[in-house]
């Protein structure tokens, strides 16, 4: 116990530390979205759809490789055609994250248990150096 009170700050850094490099794993577990490798992993072991919800010019500027343009604004109405199987999963994407997040919720509700979002968006994919196409 003495040696704990006489090397308090040494145990402060450690803790502090420890939780600063455990941060990133608790805020990406949070977020509930797939990092670009695990989504590489599910396109090719599942077979998961992507569905960009991006406006059509920004699709045009690049998106993932087989991805299907659905905006997010007619995501209710045009996801059961692009996506007729409800039991694959489906990973949505936007440039940043943000949208697809608020896509994921609409797949939900239309009864696509395995949708899930990129983390990050086009732009973790990117920094991933995966490939995009333009179109």
């Amino acid at each position: 116990m003495k040696f704990i009170l006489d090397n308090w700050m040494l145990f402060a850094v450690a803790l502090i530390s420890g939780g600063l490099l455990l941060w990133p794993l608790m805020k990406g577990a949070a977020s509930g979205g797939l990092s670009a490798a695990a989504a590489v992993q599910l396109i090719n072991r599942e077979k998961a759809v992507v569905i960009d919800v991006c406006e059509p010019e920004e699709f045009a500027r690049g998106h993932l490789g087989g991805a299907k343009n659905v905006p997010l604004n007619q995501l209710e109405e045009k996801l059961p055609a692009a996506v007729k199987n409800k039991a694959l999963p489906v990973i949505l994407v936007c440039q940043s994250g943000a949208r697809s997040s608020r896509a994921v919720a609409i797949a939900k509700k239309l009864g696509y248990e395995q949708a899930q979002t990129l983390s990050g968006g086009l732009t973790s994919w990117k920094a991933a150096n995966l490939p995009v196409e333009k179109s």
